[in-house]
């Protein structure tokens, strides 16, 4: 009987013994090659045969490829396939952003990804002046920031946050490796610009437009 239970557990439990590690790490690398967007852990689990490690074979994957011309990096929860950083100028013809930003949505776009979560009456404290409708319906349009929770406060307002596009566009892995203040002044961003709250108003800023490719440029 016991014989019988034995032959009748070894197929049951094979079909879900989990592929090498190495097969593994290829259904990864086939997932993240083909995706238009960044793929998180919990996507890859779905998609993985039962008992695979996506966690594990994302970290030996992103080793195989240090050093190559492409990188896996992680963008939030995500992950993707992406240009070295040190082979990115090879790419700035076909990376070249043609829209515009005014000095309002920088300045916006700015605070929220430094004071996040943010909501408006504190963007506006913090620039000193009224920020437009449009400024924020474009930096939700470029899927640069989108709502975050509300405030328990008094008419619980809506707080802005910026998203993982932002990250992976400025390449970034999270809001915390934003440059500092030093790092800022260095690159000549602080540099002959007035204080926020003291510079023109909204209206006027449309007049001085600034490539999206110029913010935090190093």
């Amino acid at each position: 009987m016991s014989d019988v239970k034995e032959v009748l557990q070894g197929p049951e439990k094979s079909l879900f013994d989990a592929p090498p590690m190495g097969e593994q790490e290829r259904m990864v690398e086939a997932i993240l090659f083909a995706a238009a967007e960044p793929v998180t852990v919990a996507e890859l689990v779905v998609r993985l045969p039962h008992g695979a490690d996506p966690a594990e074979a994302l970290v030996h994957l992103r080793k195989r490829y240090e050093g190559r011309g492409v990188a896996l990096v992680r963008i939030g929860d995500a992950y993707a396939f992406r240009t070295a950083p040190d082979l990115g100028h090879l790419m700035r013809k076909e990376t070249v952003e043609t829209r515009k930003l005014s000095r309002a949505a920088i300045e916006t776009l700015a605070i929220v990804a430094y004071h996040q979560p943010v909501t408006r009456a504190e963007i506006e404290e913090i620039r000193g002046v009224a920020v437009s409708r449009g400024t924020v319906d474009q930096l939700m349009e470029l899927e640069w920031i989108r709502l975050g929770r509300r405030r328990m406060t008094p008419g619980r307002p809506v707080t802005f946050v910026v998203t993982e596009t932002f990250l992976d566009h400025f390449g970034l892995e999270s809001a915390r490796d934003l440059p500092g203040i030093k790092e800022l002044r260095a690159a000549g961003l602080l540099e002959n610009r007035p204080p926020l709250g003291h510079g023109p108003s909204e209206a006027e800023d449309d007049d001085g437009q600034i490539g999206q490719s110029e913010l935090f440029e190093d």
